[in-house]
């Protein structure tokens, strides 16, 4: 079963608070200080993240903007000296606290990473080892999941015949997608993309473009992009880091035409970065 927000949260009177979030907003950053050890890598950054859309994060290599997205489901927990200081709301519960549950959080908050990633297993098994771990044992409930999952990360035609084959058979671009998959099993309701088609070929990365924007009719997608080009055709909002600040965040195709600070002009049109 997905993790609910009382799951998260290990004391359950901490979920007794006023509804002050806008329906539209499913992340609201207040404040966020990012540290590894005695270097701040994050300077108290402040935003919202709205549901059902694409949020992109751009800037220089080094600029905060990994940093940023894995704190969103804590996993930056898992570098020594990391720390966070401000708030991450998600449904207005504080992520940030000591309170909550970090492995229910990670199923509400799945993470892609740059690198496809698929375990060393059949292709179902990469789909239900989680699912399996979680609880869920019965067969004909996996086989739905399974087919789901991937007919979402439009890979399901691809692969419906060769399911018992290894996931490390399939082509860099499905194995990518398949990791999508995988995330997908888990019901999340946000999905953190760092750098998800930056090792892939021209028509595998269209094919993940393609189906992001299929996606956010379903979850709300955070991802960190090199690519300006790909940042503009997928994304609804953007955010611009620099030296750890956020410089700008707004509407994609006003940061993309008529930004509103000079630096992001200066990093748009590729005066440096």
């Amino acid at each position: 079963m997905p993790a609910t927000i009382k799951d998260i949260m290990q004391t359950s009177e901490k979920t007794q608070m006023d509804r002050t979030l806008s329906k539209e907003v499913i992340l609201k950053v207040n404040n966020l200080e990012i540290f590894y050890g005695e270097k701040r890598a994050v300077n108290g950054i402040s935003l919202d993240i709205n549901k059902n859309a694409v949020t992109a994060l751009i800037g220089p290599s080094g600029c905060g903007k990994s940093t940023f997205l894995r704190s969103i489901n804590r996993m930056n927990d898992l570098i020594p000296g990391a720390r966070a200081e401000g708030q991450i709301l998600y449904e207005d519960v504080d992520i940030l606290s000591k309170d909550i549950n970090v492995v229910a959080l990670r199923k509400e908050i799945g993470m892609v990473f740059q690198k496809p990633n698929p375990f060393p297993k059949s292709i179902y098994n990469n789909i239900t080892h989680a699912l399996k771990f979680d609880g869920t044992t019965k067969k004909n409930v996996l086989d739905d999941i399974v087919e789901e999952s991937l007919t979402k990360a439009a890979l399901w035609d691809e692969v419906k015949d060769r399911l018992g084959k290894s996931a490390l058979s399939l082509s860099g671009g499905q194995q990518q997608r398949l990791c999508i998959a995988r995330a997908i099993a888990m019901k999340p309701t946000v999905m953190l993309l760092d750098e998800p088609s930056s090792a892939l070929d021209p028509i595998s990365n269209a094919k993940i473009e393609e189906l992001i924007m299929d996606l956010k009719n379903d979850y709300s997608i955070i991802i960190v992009t090199h690519n300006m080009q790909q940042a503009s055709r997928i994304s609804d909002k953007t955010a611009f880091f620099l030296n750890g600040d956020l410089v700008e965040f707004d509407v994609t195709d006003k940061i993309f035409t008529n930004p509103s600070v000079k630096k992001t002009e200066e990093y748009i049109s590729g005066r440096f970065g």
